[in-house]
């Protein structure tokens, strides 16, 4: 069985805790299939005040996250663990409001390429570049807005990569056929009982028992879904060309 381990670099690491530690993820974690570990940069700092920003060169408003203290610790996980791990088969990812946007796709690069996983948190007005540039392999993005760390897109991200995981939902045909299964693609309606609810009533090609009605009746929803809500086009669904 293959183990996923995602080490968490945070100001903050009481922040993951409630999230990480309920439902799947806690599951995951108990029957071996994922292991998460946070390391604050303030345990790698060298002054009585534990600094871990300091002001932009250059002028400008806040504060910038300083390189040592993610450069000791990063050395410090690398060492610890140079002879579990291969290098290889370990990404180090920087959250970055100017990172690439994640996708499903990435979650399933980083299930399928992947043994550890090693999140950078930054807060603040940002990090120094000098960290994006020398100690991280990519810098990634969870969308077009701005939040005060990384926090948030670290749980996300944990949270899509350990799903796809053998084992972790139990049933490994809920991955393979959900949103984004397909790339750009999302999920088909979903109904449960009561069959009606006033006058709201489930598709009756649903009731009917006809698995290969419904195969097909799914297959059309999920395009018609992803044309309206993705924006997806006729010819690039033709030509197999969307991405989400």
């Amino acid at each position: 069985m293959k183990t996923m381990r995602f080490e968490i670099l945070s100001l903050f690491p009481e922040s993951f805790h409630s999230y990480l530690n309920v439902s799947i993820l806690k599951r995951a974690q108990e029957t071996g299939h994922i292991e998460i570990v946070t390391h604050n940069p303030r345990d790698f700092t060298h002054d009585r005040h534990k600094t871990v920003d300091d002001t932009p060169y250059g002028g400008g408003a806040g504060m910038v996250m300083k390189v040592e203290p993610f450069a000791e610790c990063l050395a410090a996980i690398y060492q610890k663990e140079e002879k579990r791990y291969r290098r290889e088969r370990t990404r180090t990812i920087l959250f970055s409001a100017k990172g690439h946007l994640f996708t499903q796709s990435d979650a399933r690069r980083f299930a399928q390429q992947y043994d550890r996983l090693i999140f950078l948190c930054g807060r603040y007005e940002g990090v120094d570049e000098r960290v994006a540039e020398h100690l991280v392999d990519e810098e990634i993005s969870i969308g077009d807005f701005v939040l005060t760390g990384g926090e948030l897109p670290a749980m996300i991200v944990t949270d899509a990569v350990a799903r796809l995981l053998p084992g972790v939902l139990g049933n490994d045909e809920s991955a393979a056929t959900e949103s984004y299964s397909e790339s750009g693609i999302v999920e088909y309606p979903q109904y449960t009982k009561p069959e009606c609810f006033g006058d709201w009533c489930v598709p009756a090609v649903l009731l009917s028992g006809h698995h290969s009605a419904i195969e097909v009746w799914r297959k059309e929803q999920s395009l018609l879904m992803s044309k309206k809500r993705r924006k997806v086009s006729d010819s690039e669904i033709a030509n197999g060309e969307y991405e989400n």
